[in-house]
């Protein structure tokens, strides 16, 4: 199920703004964006879009004995890297950084931001296909400089089917099985990590893996 927008401020602003007026969001809907001019990073960093990337933002309807709703970060990170895999050539391949990037090697490919509205999670998706964007400090890179950028729509669709198979997993298997199978994706232990703050501050260190709830 999706829904493609030509310019809007932001797919998770958009469908936070259903969702509080009490519109139906049915898990496994998505909103896409050919544009976006409001796109928002983690820690309220601006993500500039480009045309022929993917932006789009799903809602998960949080049930009683679901896991950890913050681990959502995690499932959506797993099923990002696998609609990538495909697409990257050896010998580069796709890492996960805690909390919620896709990298390939030191560049940033994709980003996931989390946002709670009542009883649900909007999962908002960023990935470079066919562009990638300036963020200050950071090295970035896109699909397309490992060969033809993908379709944005064959993507999603592929993204989509993804997304659900871990939502699956995450709700039979729990968090011991997420975290196994994120940890065996992400970069590894001993890698020198810093990781911002709301404040601005940085933390330096050395990545020694998750704890049981996700956390660093």
């Amino acid at each position: 199920m999706f829904e493609t927008l030509r310019v809007t401020g932001s797919t998770n602003a958009d469908l936070a703004a259903r969702l509080s007026a009490g519109e139906p969001v049915p898990e496994g809907f998505w909103l896409l964006a050919d544009r976006q001019n409001a796109g928002r990073g983690r820690l309220g960093r601006v993500w500039d879009d480009g045309l022929g990337n993917f932006m789009g933002s799903t809602a998960v309807a949080l049930r009683p004995y679901d896991p950890h709703a913050g681990s959502l970060a995690l499932v959506a990170g797993l099923a990002v890297q696998q609609a990538v895999t495909p697409l990257i050539p050896p010998p580069h391949m796709p890492l996960l950084k805690w909390p919620n990037d896709v990298l390939v090697g030191a560049a940033k490919l994709a980003g996931i931001l989390l946002e709670r509205v009542g009883d649900h999670v909007i999962v908002g998706i960023g990935v470079n296909l066919a562009h990638a964007p300036q963020i200050e400090g950071r090295e970035t890179c896109a699909l397309s400089r490992f060969g033809p950028a993908p379709d944005r729509d064959d993507f999603a669709a592929s993204l989509a089917e993804h997304l659900a198979q871990e939502l699956t997993r995450w709700r039979r298997f729990g968090m011991e099985a997420l975290l196994a199978r994120w940890q065996s994706a992400a970069h590894p232990l001993g890698t020198p990590l810093s990781v911002s703050q709301s404040d601005g501050s940085k933390i330096n260190g050395i990545f020694s893996g998750l704890d049981a709830t996700g956390a660093l």
